[in-house]
């Protein structure tokens, strides 16, 4: 592939201090853009960086006006702050511990896609919204209830925003990047299989390597938001195998 110019660009990256946010944070600053990270532990290697839940609206809000006034108009932003858990079948869940993931996976996209759409209207020039979904938002998975039904969510969010806000510039795609190894993975070959009866997939996947590396999935996600040739039609994008 031809080379890619980012460099100055601004990017925000949630969820940035560890697993896929952590990777891209580092890829993005190798190749010179400006990038801001937050998430619940103050992530590296950014050039602004806060401590954010993005299930606080108002505490995301703020970091999105920070970083407009100190690092500019955010070109891109990705919003992968997530979380696995709780994984079981869903007669076992908790109630709360069911609606604390949500507060996380399904209102911190509403929170993202909001503010980000505010902040590009607020401005000129184009802007790009990119949210991590998964495989599990196309079907159900035994024992991911609430990540399935999260990943689901942000697919229809993202769709919505997309029309509601393509006169303003702004363009959205929700893509699942495939399978990454990060703490996540460690997490799902860890977890009994009476909880999750596909572990053996992912331990098998382990074994072989068969994962999608970081640089490929920052490579693919640049494209996406800043080469006009590789932009998708559709808004919900599912990533190739990196060995394909």
């Amino acid at each position: 592939m031809a080379s890619l110019l980012v460099h100055e660009r601004v990017a925000l990256v949630t969820g940035a201090s560890r697993g896929i946010g952590a990777g891209l944070v580092e890829d993005f600053k190798r190749r010179g853009m400006r990038v801001a990270g937050c998430a619940r532990t103050v992530p590296e290697g950014c050039d602004l960086a806060a401590s954010v839940d993005v299930a606080d609206e108002d505490a995301l809000g703020t970091f999105v006006q920070q970083v407009s006034e100190q690092l500019g108009p955010i070109d891109l932003f990705v919003h992968n702050a997530g979380v696995l858990a709780p994984i079981a079948p869903t007669r076992t869940i908790p109630s709360q511990e069911f609606r604390n993931h949500l507060d996380i996976n399904l209102m911190g996209t509403f929170h993202a896609a909001k503010h980000y759409a505010r902040h590009v209207r607020g401005r000129s020039g184009q802007g790009v919204l990119i949210t991590i979904s998964s495989g599990a938002a196309l079907k159900g998975y035994a024992g991911w209830a609430a990540y399935c039904a999260g990943k689901a969510g942000l697919d229809r969010i993202t769709e919505t925003i997309q029309l509601e806000e393509a006169d303003a510039g702004l363009r959205a795609y929700a893509v699942a990047p495939g399978v990454v190894d990060t703490d996540m993975q460690a997490l799902i070959r860890s977890t009994d299989e009476s909880l999750f009866p596909m572990r053996q997939k992912f331990l098998d996947m382990k074994e072989q390597e068969a994962f999608n590396t970081i640089p490929f999935v920052a490579e693919h996600l640049l494209r996406i938001a800043f080469d006009p040739n590789a932009r998708p039609t559709q808004v919900v994008v599912r990533l190739p195998a990196e060995a394909d």
